[in-house]
């Protein structure tokens, strides 16, 4: 179910790739996997992109944890222009925007409008949603 990468493969280029069981708790998790990601590889990225970062990832896996029973995975991965994420999750439904109110609505043009290239593909067992953060 992996897409193909939006820009040529570099294996220099470093990325990450880490399991989460689907649960309210991954969601921290995951901003925490980020933030050890851009630290190690992106020590003087601006303070706004890693909190761009930070709320994209925020947003996928709170709506994977919400309409998506089980695991799902998230990747990182440095791009030449900026960074690239990917989160697979076990509802082949594709995200959709809905009005908001106080149970949510607000995450995924948040996540559109951050995104300069933002990839959907639905499979037989899930789906994955990448997208791409310039510098």
């Amino acid at each position: 179910m992996d897409l193909p990468p939006a820009t040529p493969h570099d294996a220099r280029l470093p990325e990450a790739c880490v399991d989460f069981d689907g649960v309210t708790g991954c969601i921290a998790e995951s901003r925490a996997a980020a933030v050890a990601f851009l630290r190690l590889h992106v020590p003087h990225a601006r303070t706004t992109f890693r909190d761009d970062v930070l709320l994209v990832i925020s947003e996928l896996v709170t709506n994977s944890v919400r309409h998506a029973p089980g695991p799902l995975t998230l990747k990182l991965r440095l791009l030449p222009g900026g960074i690239g994420i990917t989160v697979l999750d076990t509802s082949p439904s594709l995200p959709r925007p809905r009005t908001p109110d106080r149970t949510g609505g607000r995450g995924w043009p948040i996540v559109q409008s951050l995104a300069h290239l933002v990839n959907v593909v639905p499979g037989p067992h899930g789906k994955t949603v990448h997208v791409e953060l310039a510098w």
